[in-house]
């Protein structure tokens, strides 16, 4: 059980709630702030003062006063009108963790909603019920609001669920868990949709896998540095510690530590070869730069995670609600553009280790890595699917954040473009993850090309791995069930849990 409080939500609850393998509750400590700041909301509704959202419309339409007979209509139009979205649906997962960050924000207490609508949201968390949410339509200004929008919509009893196969109605489906639809009060619509959940969900997953991605890389890049008869001495701690990026110094540490008296490195110990490729001995400081650029990325995010983004704010101590732009969806828009940039990082310089894994005259394997060239093709073409997808990364590394196009009649004259930099983001680590598995595939081929010679028991332990999924190329088979498979060796974690030892 994560209890919900607004301020403490760390990266792994998240990831754990929006996998499933967690509950959330919220925190008594949040329940007395949230219905301290709905009885300021409550106080002022009931009085004559324009207030932003509570008696007056939404953006352009904000100097327009409302009856009070119209307030709880308001608020249903508002998630109505703004339930946008187009293109494919967010994944479960995904909905999941921006129900659980909508959730927290709310347990700040400064949203105004009532405590009552915050546990009706956990419920259907709870439940398994997952709104129906297309991907496409935020231009995370005021946030996300369409992707909220269509969020708050099975809450109210409308819109659709979705468990990744069927749609079902939003009311169905909370007739099925015995849930009643909420009743929403003054600005308890505003409430739910104003923030940047859709695109900070998307950014901390994405995120989470590409951590996950920049350990598997190290394990990989030593395979691939052995196979290649490359040396130790690039990691050196000496060498990282006379430029003490904390990155750098974890994946040299790593790969120290995987290939130290490896019998292929022995093998060759007086080649005469005085300096490896880039993509061998930089290791540690592209993959290191790729680490420093998501230590930030994890900054952004977890500050946002326990962020309030809602507009206006309730302050309960000063009885005020004060419009602000908290909402605005910057940071998390420039730290997913970072993000690709780093995934990038480490995609380009495996494609570069493939090559020379495959290229006979920079390897001194056979070529393609199949003993009986010309006959057979072995992994040639492997490498043109890691150049397309490392390629394609390349083109999603253009920052989503350096546009904006104004919306609302120009009252939203700056916007943050978050949603699309997420969404870049999660495309960059899936395709970056294939590029590393790609290297892997024939890493471990290289490998067994250098029998009887092996690597270290560790890494000999992740070749096996593959190798219990994956048989060793003779004949010609098409790669790309093994492609498939071995990606999901590094999603699974199973490629770290293989060599036996904390890599960083």
């Amino acid at each position: 059980m994560i209890h919900l409080d607004g301020t403490s939500l760390r990266l792994q609850d998240l990831v754990a709630l929006a996998e499933g393998r967690a509950t959330a509750a919220l925190a008594p400590a949040a329940r007395v702030r949230v219905a301290q700041s709905r009885a300021v909301v409550d106080r002022l509704a009931d009085g004559d003062a324009a207030i932003y959202g509570v008696n007056t419309g939404f953006g352009n339409f904000a100097e327009t006063r409302i009856s009070r007979d119209d307030l709880v209509r308001l608020q249903i139009n508002l998630i109505r009108s703004h339930a946008t979205g187009v293109d494919a649906p967010l994944p479960p997962r995904t909905v999941r963790a921006m129900m659980v960050l909508r959730a927290n924000v709310l347990a700040k207490g400064f949203s105004g909603i009532r405590p009552e609508t915050l546990e009706a949201l956990l419920a259907l968390l709870q439940h398994g019920i997952h709104p129906h949410v297309p991907s496409r339509g935020s231009v995370g200004a005021s946030g996300d609001l369409a992707p909220l929008a269509h969020l708050a919509l099975v809450l109210i009893g409308e819109g659709e669920t979705w468990d990744g196969h069927t749609r079902v109605p939003g009311r169905d489906a909370l007739r099925a868990s015995n849930l009643l639809p909420v009743s929403l009060g003054p600005k308890e619509g505003l409430a739910l949709i104003n923030g940047t959940q859709a695109s900070t969900a998307a950014l901390a997953l994405a995120l989470d896998g590409a951590l996950q991605l920049a350990r598997a890389a190290d394990i990989i890049a030593a395979l691939s540095i052995d196979a290649l008869l490359g040396s130790v001495g690039p990691f050196d701690a000496r060498i990282h510690a006379a430029r003490p990026f904390a990155g750098q110094q974890q994946a040299a540490d790593n790969v120290w530590r995987l290939l130290a008296d490896s019998p292929l490195l022995k093998s060759h110990a007086n080649c005469g070869r005085v300096q490896d490729a880039y993509s061998e001995r930089c290791v540690p400081q592209v993959h290191g730069a790729a680490r420093e650029a998501m230590q930030w990325v994890h900054h952004i995010v977890t500050t946002e995670m326990n962020a309030a983004t809602d507009n206006p704010m309730v302050f309960a101590d000063d009885e005020a609600m004060v419009s602000g732009g908290n909402f605005h969806g910057a940071p998390v828009a420039l730290a997913a553009d970072t993000l690709a940039l780093a995934l990038a990082q480490l995609a380009t310089i495996s494609e570069r280790r493939t090559e020379r894994l495959l290229n006979p005259t920079l390897s001194g394997l056979p070529a393609f890595l199949t003993r009986d060239g010309g006959l057979h093709s072995g992994y040639m073409m492997v490498q043109v699917t890691a150049a397309a997808l490392t390629s394609e990364i390349k083109s999603l590394c253009h920052a989503a954040s350096a546009d904006t196009i104004p919306t609302s009649a120009s009252k939203e004259d700056h916007v943050s473009m978050s949603m699309g930099a997420a969404l870049k983001a999660e495309r960059a680590l899936e395709l970056a993850r294939t590029v590393l598995a790609v290297e892997l595939l024939c890493a471990c081929q290289a490998i067994d090309l250098r029998a009887p010679l092996v690597s270290t028991p560790m890494l000999m332990a992740a070749h096996a791995t593959v190798r219990a999924l994956v048989p060793t190329l003779t004949d010609d088979r098409p790669p790309a069930p093994d492609i498939v498979v071995v990606t999901r060796v590094i999603t699974s974690g199973a490629l770290e849990r293989s060599v036996g030892m904390a890599v960083n």
